[in-house]
């Protein structure tokens, strides 16, 4: 088990409420990505508006399915394989990992607790370090 229960409710219910004001959550999250890695912005298309709903869903598909490491095994393979493919490297996933927890501060406000971070970096670790295992990510 990845999570405890009570961390998985937690990490569950926090995006559901940032899925309730959804509009501009996922635009922030590449803002905050590319204030920590500038370099990063020439690996993503223009369209930040589709790329950012398209990380929500991923984000919210992976959440349901954080303590199923079987029921998830594809989806870490096809992910890790991809973020490869487009020149993610390992090292990249930590910018991506703050502008996670940016994106989870600003929408979810004094919601977005000690305990709640805490839960979400202990997911976002094993999410990113099951793609990079997966992808054979390197460098």
């Amino acid at each position: 088990m990845v999570l405890s229960e009570t961390e998985l409710d937690m990490v569950c219910s926090s995006l559901e409420r940032l899925q309730i004001d959804f509009s501009g959550h996922p635009q922030y999250f590449y803002q905050s990505l590319f204030r920590h890695a500038p370099e990063l912005r020439e690996m993503f298309r223009e369209d930040l508006e589709g790329q950012g709903m398209k990380f929500m869903t991923t984000l919210s598909v992976i959440v349901s399915r954080l303590n199923d490491d079987a029921g998830s095994a594809e989806q870490y393979l096809g992910l890790g394989k991809l973020h490869a493919t487009l020149g993610i490297q390992r090292a990249h996933f930590v910018p991506m990992g703050e502008a996670l927890m940016d994106t989870l501060r600003v929408g979810l406000g004094d919601g977005f607790t000690p305990e709640l971070e805490a839960a979400w970096r202990k997911a976002y670790d094993h999410v990113s370090s099951t793609m990079i295992r997966r992808g054979a990510i390197g460098a």
